[in-house]
């Protein structure tokens, strides 16, 4: 093996070194002040790069070249001899031309933003902008070749050796080296894609239609496929704001890019014939969403023809060391620049030491073929692929030939081989389930289409069951599968009961969605802890399992379910759900009641609900994007709003419910980018119910007994504190992203984000319903005045932690509210950029 081994690292080793030219090291000042920046290119070529923060350079070229030039302002040129092809950690010192001192700025320190010529170029780029680009036309239309890359990178001995690849030692033979970083990595998922894409501006429409793709040989990775895409969304770099990892950096084009970015006028040469000045920005504070590097700009049309962007290492953002973007724009004629070449690569580490080891996740997207002002119908926009096209996902190398606009790399090429391979070691399997389990909350069987979760639900701990064990599972063929079974059962040591549940559903119609479902579950559920009902029979609030609360959860209820539902997709995004259930309603424990008075009843009181239900709920979610073509798909975005109205048919005398009844209820929800200054989000609920209900069927305003901090819930209530039958609420919480913390010197090094809410309530309760109850709970409604409570919140705590400060604003009479909280402390984990 050792023998193996040697011979691949060698052969890697005389393939990167064969006609290529390598060189990495440091810029310095004569005071060994590093100099960021400064330019390091091949000599007689315009193959280059700038130095980083710590005048740190790594250059690459598949040509033999002779020596290296390094230039800056303010300094003279260095001139160096490469005395072989691979030159690694060299050190070069630049001198300062005295001639030169007083005519030019130095790019150290805050630049001027007067009598700046860098600013006077960047205000001509925003008086231009609007005329460059797709923004010319009505409408467009062109090629695109998009290819997904997955790297583990810093590949030493020492990983090589690691009794994780014990077995597997064969894939360092695709050891490669980055252009932009100068590390080793090994590619272990490409994924290509060939769409042809569709614009219309007076419309204001958007289509792309896929026509290949080819990936590295996993089966069903699409949710990493858009997950990458999400992370990596098209940008339009004349934004003021560029979207990465759900967070909005200033863009170096941006209207605010002057009090965000020192510029510096560094150099001016011709591109493609076009006279072009370069601009070299950084930021001006650490510890912001911002970026650092040159773009060259076009000196008529004030175009940009290249622009390179790497975030600042001192960025607030968690699991990325570092993202680099280039953008070239191709000149069609002296007033048109689109955009030829996309490249995104970002390095996932858990730290951001230079020498830590991570993922590069890359995306290089390619346009070619552009065609403009030919008119399609607004109905082309509209419709939308609902079937699995297998030939997509199948075309044959002819194909690739012809629609790869970028030759793959001798690398690129071995990983399709290399994963086939790959896949067919034991342990690679077992560390692929785990990343299964870990991803989607299910173990996949693989001699079977079945999957046992999920597998973080098979525990669980409450005042009425005890300790709680959960076994369940449900079908799966694949992710496009047209229908599918879930089940599962569960048993409290306290209570010693059993507790089942299942359910189906099925995909009958493509183009429309038709989907029919049903199921039943027997369960112990907190039905106190949402406002809205679940449409999937087997779902269980959070609040029904708790080992550590604020108060005693007992307040829970026996569940008999059964339901039966049409759901139909008439529009894009817009869902028709027309069901009909039964249900038994009965407290499950001692200490709490759901008795209302009858008159049927022999003893007066009735203690069991049993309600036959029939409900329309409309559902919109505007600028949603799904992937999958099955009957259960994924939102492959979160950025869109959610609007929900429901309305519930109660009808008594059919088998033996009890109560007649209509709700109305109604729910939007909606995120918000609020530039640099993080994302808030909102939520606003209302719902009215006319008739004569008892509790079980009342809308009991959603508490929170848990240390977790749960959104929508109001963390200072307990379950069942609050009663309606009409109400009104308010859920507000903005996430600054770092943009306070960052400004205090003490702590921005810490990478804290400040978080704010605000949660409001109102509501009512009538007579009626009140004269009906007989459960002892005193019924109260926030409907003098509107119940509030806010928070104040620390995020990214050791980047996995939040604790949240919430303060109860009133209703703190304890004669009436006995036991209220007025203060508490919340916490979550959770990862996220």
């Amino acid at each position: 093996m050792r023998i193996r081994l040697f011979l691949a690292l060698f052969f890697t080793c005389f393939c990167a070194v064969y006609a290529q030219t390598k060189v990495s090291g440091y810029v310095f000042d004569e005071n060994k002040e590093p100099i960021a920046f400064a330019n390091v290119i091949f000599s007689g070529s315009t193959q280059g790069t700038i130095t980083n923060e710590d005048g740190r350079f790594y250059l690459e070229s598949d040509e033999t070249w002779s020596g290296v030039t390094v230039s800056f302002i303010g300094y003279e040129t260095l001139k160096i001899q490469l005395e072989k092809r691979i030159n690694y950690d060299l050190k070069f010192t630049l001198v300062e031309a005295a001639s030169q001192l007083n005519e030019v700025f130095i790019v150290s320190g805050k630049q001027p933003k007067k009598n700046n010529p860098a600013i006077d170029l960047l205000r001509k780029i925003w008086e231009h902008k609007r005329s460059n680009g797709l923004k010319q036309f009505n409408q467009y239309q062109y090629n695109k070749y998009e290819k997904l890359e997955f790297d583990i990178n810093t590949i030493d001995s020492a990983l090589i050796k690691s009794k994780l690849f014990k077995g597997m030692e064969f894939v360092f033979e695709e050891v490669d080296t980055s252009k932009v970083t100068g590390k080793t990595y090994l590619p272990i998922f490409v994924n290509e894609a060939a769409s042809k894409v569709y614009g219309d501006n007076v419309l204001k429409k958007y289509k792309e239609i896929l026509q290949g793709n080819k990936n590295s040989g996993f089966s069903d990775n699409q949710s990493l496929i858009d997950f990458v895409k999400d992370l990596y969304a098209d940008i339009n770099v004349y934004d003021n704001y560029l979207k990465f990892f759900d967070k909005s950096f200033v863009s170096p084009l941006s209207r605010t890019g002057i009090n965000t970015y020192n510029y510096v006028l560094a150099d001016s040469a011709y591109i493609d014939n076009k006279w072009c000045y370069n601009i070299i920005y950084y930021p001006r504070r650490k510890n912001e969403l911002t970026f650092k590097g040159d773009f060259w700009v076009a000196d008529t049309t004030y175009a940009i023809k290249e622009i390179n962007l790497q975030a600042s290492k001192s960025a607030n953002i968690n699991w990325v060391k570092e993202i680099y973007i280039e953008q070239e724009f191709e000149v069609l004629n002296d007033s048109l620049f689109l955009v030829k070449r996309d490249y995104m690569m970002s390095d996932f580490a858990p730290s951001k030491k230079e020498k830590s080891r991570g993922l590069y996740g890359k995306r290089t997207t390619l346009f070619d073929n552009y065609e403009f002002d030919i008119v399609k119908d607004k109905k082309f926009y509209e419709k939308e692929v609902n079937y699995y096209d297998k030939d997509v996902y199948n075309r044959d190398d002819a194909f690739w030939d012809e629609n790869r606009m970028e030759q793959l790399s001798k690398d690129e090429k071995g990983v399709y081989k290399m994963l086939d391979t790959l896949k067919t070691v034991k342990k690679f399997k077992n560390l692929y389930s785990a990343g299964t389990v870990l991803a989607s909350g299910y173990y996949e069987f693989n001699t079977l289409p079945l999957d046992y979760g999920p597998v973080f639900s098979s525990f669980g701990y409450n005042e009425v069951e005890g300790f709680r064990t959960r076994v369940g599972g449900r079908t799966y063929f694949g992710r496009n599968d047209l229908w599918r079974i879930e089940g599962f059962m569960a048993y409290g040591f306290r209570d010693d009961k059993f507790k089942y549940g299942i359910s189906g559903k099925v995909l009958l119609d493509k183009k429309t969605r038709l989907i029919i479902s049903g199921g039943n579950r027997r369960d112990i559920e907190q039905i106190g802890a949402s406002l809205t009902n679940s449409t999937d029979v087997l779902g269980r609030s959070f609040a029904s399992s708790g080992i550590f609360t604020t108060a005693t959860n007992d307040k829970l209820t026996n569940i008999n379910l059964t339901t039966l539902a049409f759901e139909l997709e008439p529009a894009k995004n817009f869902t028709l759900r027309l069901g009909g259930s039964y249900r038994t309603l009965e407290s499950a424990s001692d200490t709490f009641s759901l008795d209302y008075y009858d008159p049927n009843s022999p003893t007066g009181i009735s203690s069991e609900i049993k309600q036959y239900e029939t409900e329309l709920l409309m559902s919109f979610f505007p600028n949603r994007k799904m992937t999958g073509f099955g009957v259960e798909r994924t939102a492959a975005n979160d950025d869109f709003a959610q609007i929900f109205a429901l309305i519930t048919k109660g009808v008594k005398g059919r088998h033996n419910d009890n109560f007649d009844y209509t709700k109305l209820q109604f729910r939007y929800v909606q995120p918000w980018q609020v530039g640099g200054f993080g994302r808030l989000y909102t939520t606003i609920e209302a719902g009215k119910t006319f008739g004569t209900v008892p509790l079980g069927l009342l809308s009991v305003i959603p508490g929170n007994q848990s240390y977790f901090s749960i959104y929508n819930t109001f963390s200072q209530i307990d379950f069942y504190e609050f009663v309606t039958d009409a109400y009104t609420s308010v859920h507000v919480e903005h996430n600054f992203n770092g943009r306070l913390f960052s400004r205090i010197p003490l702590i921005k090094k810490l990478n804290l984000r400040a978080i704010a809410g605000f949660r409001t309530v109102i509501g009512s309760i009538s007579q009626d319903n009140i004269d009906l109850n007989a459960s002892g709970l005193v019924y109260q409604a926030p409907s003098e005045i509107p119940y509030y409570e806010y928070s104040f919140g620390i995020g990214n705590i050791f980047k996995v932690f939040r604790l949240d400060f919430n303060f109860r604003g009133n209703y703190l009479d304890e004669v009436k509210n006995p036991n209220v909280r007025q203060f508490g402390i919340t916490g979550a984990f959770g990862f996220s950029f």
